[in-house]
């Protein structure tokens, strides 16, 4: 599991505790909670396409995570701006 550390001046820090009672809670929240957000997007995809393809579902949700970018259902932002960049230089 990656740890994940960020690292904030004096003066952002100072700025959010005005509005947060602890920052790491809130930031492991927001962090965690997206990736939750993200990961039954994924799945759902991954369903789609493997009831519209006759392809056999992994089972628990690391697998299926893991299977959706096998299959190519899914890729990661640095592989999709890649891509973007790659299709517009060829349009030029």
């Amino acid at each position: 599991m990656p740890d994940i550390t960020i690292s904030l001046t004096d003066t952002e820090k100072k700025a959010l505790e005005t509005v947060m009672i602890d920052i790491e809670d809130w930031t492991d929240n927001v962090v965690t909670n997206r990736a939750r957000i993200v990961k039954l997007e994924i799945i759902s995809l991954l369903v789609s396409h493997c009831n519209a393809n006759s392809i056999d579902i992994a089972t628990g949700e690391d697998a299926q995570v893991t299977q959706a970018y096998d299959l190519g259902i899914v890729k990661t932002a640095v592989q999709q701006n890649a891509d973007a960049e790659k299709e517009a230089a060829d349009k030029e």
